[in-house]
């Protein structure tokens, strides 16, 4: 086995072009998941449906006020979302459309930036990763803002990691100033790369021609400025006053910068999520990951400092209590641990001529165990594409089946509901929103269901009454026994994360 894996080793370093098209083919296999998940066309879920409301029935002027429904979305990405809708009709394919094409370019973009960062055996590594993990391929198909946020950061590391050391026109600083401006306008947390990029290249570069660089970068950094203190007081200072997402987020922050515990934690959960490592295989990427960065600092240490520094800015806006350190808010962080994680993985695969061939042994071991569960996972979805609440079938089941006279009632999922409703033909007098999902508690009485359905003049004399469920919060297994004691059930229909029952009443209430 030690003499193949030699074997392979000098082949990799003999076939540049090999592993050239290898990418290309990786690319390739990328852009068909991402567009097989498109074109499955799910329903637009909770998140995606408060947006879409948003985006219909708002101007672009109007986009700039505080969303509704606990939304926070940058300016940029709203217009473009309102524009496709305007062009192509208000579809999920419409809305999808933007996060697609960022999620493609982004992947493109990937392949770009680890061609300078990492070493040609990680190159490939890391490209899988980024192309099979899940959630930069779930969120490529998502309307929200996190495929374009990732877009943003890869194209401003192409943009600028090339510009660390020379000074720069007086028409490329105008250049350079409005393209940082649009993209602190289509991305919020673009000014934390903007700022970890020139901070590192700030250290960087030899100290005789650093402060030469920094007085030509100056007027850059002034119109930089000048973007993101518009966009702060034109939308991100009344978004920070949402009380909802103040408590939703506000668990998430360090009590102290002294708080090591939460920065140890808030980087281990980054492998499960946005990374997408599951299982046992979350440690394995976070000792890739430390090994990466002992590779890098010894060997390639000005990349290091530019790879870590976005990260390091995003803690420290964390610690600041101004930008949660979690989850899908720091999916555009992703290449940027990728890419460590693939060096720390070849780092091992290198040893094999070393002498130290159980190194080179654990790295096989390393890299197989970290792309096996996303390339079987992408193998899925191929035939069965990822779908969250299903709601829009569980409509259109209704719709078809629904007899005149029939009640409608919506336990939960009333917003997605609300934006598929005059798809459908429904109006607001077609149907009656439940009130705080008590159909789901373990403490429903029929006295209160007969109480609710006293004070609504839609279901007072329906005597057949549809009940529609979508969401994470459902229990089903709560939901039959309450129903079963105030009808009969006369029918079912389910979907992922959606489903109805259509019950004939006991006795109606007059």
């Amino acid at each position: 086995m030690l003499s193949q894996l030699k074997e392979i080793k000098i082949w990799l370093e003999s076939q540049k072009d090999s592993l050239c098209y290898l990418c290309l083919f990786i690319i390739l296999v990328g852009i068909v998941l991402r567009l097989v998940q498109y074109f499955s066309n799910r329903s637009l879920w909770g998140d995606e449906s408060y947006l879409a409301l948003n985006l219909v029935n708002r101007s672009y002027f109007e986009l700039l006020q505080p969303l509704d429904y606990n939304q926070a979305a940058p300016p940029g990405f709203l217009w473009i979302e309102k524009l496709a809708i305007q062009l192509f009709g208000n579809n999920e394919y419409s809305m999808r459309l933007f996060p697609l094409i960022a999620g493609i370019i982004a992947l493109i973009a990937f392949y770009q930036f680890g061609k300078w960062a990492v070493s040609a055996i990680a190159l490939p590594i890391a490209l899988a990763l980024f192309a099979f993990l899940k959630y930069p391929t779930y969120y490529s198909t998502e309307v929200k803002q996190y495929s374009s946020d990732l877009m943003v950061a890869l194209l401003l590391c192409l943009l600028l990691i090339p510009l660390y050391d020379q000074i720069i026109s007086k028409r490329r600083s105008l250049l350079l100033g409005l393209l940082g401006i649009c993209a602190i306008w289509f991305s919020h947390p673009a000014i934390f790369v903007l700022a970890g990029l020139e901070l590192a290249h700030l250290g960087t570069i030899p100290a005789k021609n650093r402060k030469a660089i920094l007085i030509n970068r100056l007027p850059v950094y002034l119109l930089w400025a000048v973007g993101f203190g518009s966009l702060y007081f034109l939308t991100l200072a009344r978004a920070m006053k949402n009380e909802f997402l103040q408590t939703a987020w506000g668990g998430e922050y360090p009590d102290s910068v002294f708080n090591v515990i939460w920065l140890l934690d808030s980087l281990g959960r980054v492998f499960y999520r946005p990374l997408g490592f599951f299982g046992k295989t979350d440690g394995i990427a976070i000792a890739a990951f430390i090994i990466g960065c002992i590779t890098f600092w010894r060997k390639k240490r000005d990349k290091f400092l530019i790879l870590i520094a976005p990260i390091a800015v995003t803690l420290v806006a964390a610690y600041f209590h101004k930008y949660p350190f979690r989850s899908r808010l720091i999916l555009f962080l992703v290449p940027f641990f990728l890419l460590i994680i693939a060096e720390g993985t070849a780092y091992l695969l290198s040893q094999v001529n070393q002498r130290r061939n159980y190194v080179a042994i654990a790295g096989v071991v390393m890299a197989c165990l970290l792309l096996f569960p996303p390339l079987l996972n992408s193998g899925k979805l191929l035939v069965h594409p990822h779908t969250v609440h299903e709601i829009r079938p569980v409509i259109e089941y209704i719709k078809t089946h629904q007899k005149p006279g029939d009640g409608l009632y919506i336990d939960s999922g009333i917003l997605p509901f609300e934006y598929y409703a005059p798809k459908y033909g429904y109006s607001k007098s077609d149907y009656v929103p439940g009130y705080n999902n008590f159909l789901n508690l373990a403490t429903f009485s029929v006295q209160d269901w007969e109480n609710f359905k006293r004070q609504s003049s839609h279901l007072r004399d329906k005597q057949r009454v549809w009940f529609l469920f979508s969401g994470d919060r459902i229990d089903e297994t709560l939901v039959k026994p309450n129903l079963d004691r105030i009808g009969q059930r006369v029918d079912v229909f389910r979907q992922p994360g959606a489903f109805t029952y259509l019950y004939e009443l006991k006795g109606g209430v007059r």
